[in-house]
């Protein structure tokens, strides 16, 4: 009986305790099953390009870049737009340069990233805001690393409020999101209970864990009582007649 008072009352404190975190969970649990991973990481948002480069079209030839930057690594050939360009790092920086011209375009003004958000933007919505971040910007928004910066952020009006990312240094798409993936986000954050880093390593929610795997056990201790003992639950704190 002794075994029996201490689970039932344990396990009310502790479901106490535990009560609102298994409602997040749930919840928490349930956006992050319902809605599909690939709308969620905004696949739907941007064209997947497979542009091809004429070699007629790049006339500024890779010698004449390395000659210009002669520590210049990481060197590609890609597009940006409907042009091809050199993209490369030198001296701990990024650039892009036009293949065809070899002209600096790097970092790219407020026209020529608006220009490639709307060339990767497959939604009908129109741009209703541009707004450049760097590394002195007085807040970033979580969802862009410091990695990338400076980046430009165009948001559309279009369903979900989506935003794509274009890096001001190589043109690049670096990442994009919508309201949904922001909740996603928020949801991710709750569930393993990491509010900034949203890392599931973390010690809140292995205790949180322990004690949920201990309220278990206790239950299924209240269990056996209740379908194999009932008797002694029925009579738990009640003393005979002929005793009182």
């Amino acid at each position: 009986m002794n075994l029996l008072k201490i689970s039932r009352k344990t396990h009310k404190w502790l479901m106490l305790f535990l009560g609102v975190q298994f409602v997040i969970w749930s919840v928490s649990g349930a956006y992050m099953v319902i809605f599909d991973i690939n709308y969620i990481h905004g696949n739907s948002l941007v064209e997947n390009n497979q542009t091809k480069i004429s070699p007629s079209h790049v006339n500024y030839s890779l010698n004449e870049l390395i000659q210009a930057y002669p520590q210049a690594k990481q060197l590609s050939l890609g597009v940006f737009v409907d042009r091809p360009v050199y993209r490369f790092k030198h001296e701990d920086k990024r650039f892009m340069l036009d293949a065809g011209s070899g002209e600096l375009l790097s970092p790219i003004d407020k026209a020529a990233a608006i220009l490639m958000a709307s060339s990767e933007y497959t939604g009908s919505g129109k741009i209703s805001s541009a707004e450049l971040f760097t590394s002195s910007s007085s807040k970033l928004p979580s969802e862009l690393s410091k990695g990338y910066l400076p980046a430009w952020r165009i948001n559309f009006d279009d369903f979900g409020s989506p935003s794509l990312y274009i890096s001001a240094r190589t043109g690049e798409l670096v990442t994009k999101r919508h309201e949904f993936w922001r909740t996603f986000d928020l949801m991710f954050s709750l569930h393993v209970m990491d509010y900034k880093e949203q890392d599931i390593s973390n010690w809140l929610l292995f205790f949180f864990v322990t004690f949920s795997l201990a309220a278990s056990v206790l239950g299924l201790i209240l269990t056996y009582y209740r379908i194999f003992k009932s008797d002694s639950l029925d009579t738990q704190g009640k003393q005979p007649k002929e005793m009182r």
